[in-house]
């Protein structure tokens, strides 16, 4: 049985091009594969995805028709994260997702194929439970992804409607990247098993700078502190929607190539605009602390508090998104002349000036192309790869990241190639399907 379990794994970890588990995963799925509850405590990315997938997937059995597995997650974001990265594993399981955004229709048309898989946020979960659109009684396994987060986001009595529907009898894994203070008494166990990875000195080789600025000129100097990062992936965190919607006027005013982030945008244009980051279609992205945890964003190797946040959990969790795995990196503050640091923050920071004169750097590597199909239209990876280098006239270098969505399918391809490629493909099939190619907006 350990052999299988082995033989398993390495499988999974080749199909998505990782060596070997860290320290934390390791460990986690050790113990995991006992069928204990347990609560795993790690920092913002460390791969606790994988530390529960893994344990999920030995637990699913190819003769059980219905769903065997749930993982609830705070956010879409998350949510479609967990989703791709199950499916890059390559297993023989079915999959469903449920979010906010998506069509209700097409997740209870899918959910009734019995998927052994189902992914979701609270609230849709909610929605689908009261409908009764998929029976509960075959579900082994329950994870509570990012649990502190959707205690924080108040989702209280999603939760208890969900775990009402459950019988109390499945294994249970939480994540967290912070310690719960208080047990919710809506879940139908005791507090599980903790496997704690909260390490301070993950952040050691995070270095914080100060840069200090007239209140009118705030927004100003952040746009000349991020062109000095020329082209370096950079990650901008304000409170507030508005102050990410006021930046972002100011970025277009001068060309500059950004995306931006928070809970007040539509679920497609969240979508897109992570899909850009992630691509290096754009390597500035301006968000709320929705993109402070659980989304798989590209290694950030500047971070910028264009506002502080008044807690230090969520400052933490910012910072989180650099200095990952023992890396380097550099968080920000920029700081008007009537703002003071915070209470939480201890010790010195180092004093950053800022040139008056700014050099917008360069336009991104790479662009994002829009295709008009995707899984539902049984388009895969593979097929948009085949086109753009058969038909297109391109190497495996002038292409970046692939992402296909359920009606469409995004690629980076590199700048100076893009004009070529969308005149050679223009009247081109995709899986013998008439389908239209532009430059994303």
């Amino acid at each position: 049985m350990e052999d299988n379990l082995q033989e398993a794994q390495s499988k999974y970890l080749n199909n998505l091009g990782i060596e070997k588990l860290n320290e934390m995963q390791g460990a986690f799925i050790k113990k995991a594969n006992n069928g204990n509850n347990l609560m795993l405590l790690a920092p913002t990315g460390s791969g606790k995805t994988l530390a529960f997938l893994l344990p999920l997937i030995h637990q699913l059995k190819s003769d059980v028709k219905g769903i065997q597995a749930l993982i609830i997650a705070p956010s879409r974001e998350l949510t479609l994260q967990i989703e791709q990265v199950f499916r890059a594993m390559k297993t023989s399981f079915k999959v469903s997702s449920c979010y906010g955004g998506h069509g209700f229709k097409i997740e209870q048309n899918s959910l009734q194929e019995n998927p052994a898989l189902v992914i979701g946020t609270p609230g849709r979960l909610q929605d689908h439970v009261i409908r009764g659109s998929f029976n509960t009684d075959s579900i082994s396994i329950v994870v509570l992804d990012e649990f502190d987060k959707s205690l924080q986001l108040g989702f209280h009595e999603q939760l208890k409607t969900i775990f009402h529907a459950l019988n109390g009898e499945q294994q249970h894994l939480l994540t967290s990247a912070t310690r719960l203070d208080k047990w919710p008494e809506f879940l139908t166990f005791s507090y599980p098993e903790t496997v704690s990875f909260l390490r301070q000195e993950a952040y050691s080789r995070l270095k914080l700078g100060v840069v200090h600025t007239d209140s009118i000129e705030k927004a100003q100097t952040l746009m000349k502190l991020v062109a000095r990062f020329k082209n370096e992936v950079c990650l901008v965190f304000c409170n507030h929607r508005d102050a990410v919607e006021r930046i972002s006027l100011l970025l277009n005013d001068h060309d500059f190539a950004h995306g931006t982030l928070h809970g007040g945008m539509e679920q497609i244009d969240r979508e897109k605009n992570l899909i850009k980051f992630r691509g290096g279609a754009c390597n500035v992205l301006v968000a709320t602390d929705l993109a402070a945890r659980g989304l798989d964003i590209p290694e950030i190797k500047h971070v910028v508090h264009y506002q502080l946040p008044p807690k230090e959990d969520a400052f933490i969790h910012r910072n989180g998104r650099t200095a990952r795995m023992h890396a380097e990196g550099q968080a920000y503050l920029v700081l008007a002349h009537d703002e003071s640091l915070p209470d939480y923050m201890e010790g010195s920071v180092e004093d950053i000036s800022i040139d008056n004169h700014i050099e917008l750097p360069a336009p991104p590597d790479f662009v994002s192309v829009y295709i008009s199909a995707g899984k539902k239209n049984k388009i895969s990876k593979g097929d948009i790869l085949g086109l753009l280098t058969k038909k297109g006239g391109l190497s495996s270098a002038d292409i970046g990241l692939i992402t296909v969505l359920d009606f469409s399918s995004y690629v980076s391809v590199k700048r100076e190639k893009v004009t070529r490629l969308l005149a050679k493909v223009k009247h081109e099939k995709l899986k013998k399907q008439k389908v239209k190619m532009e430059e994303a907006n």
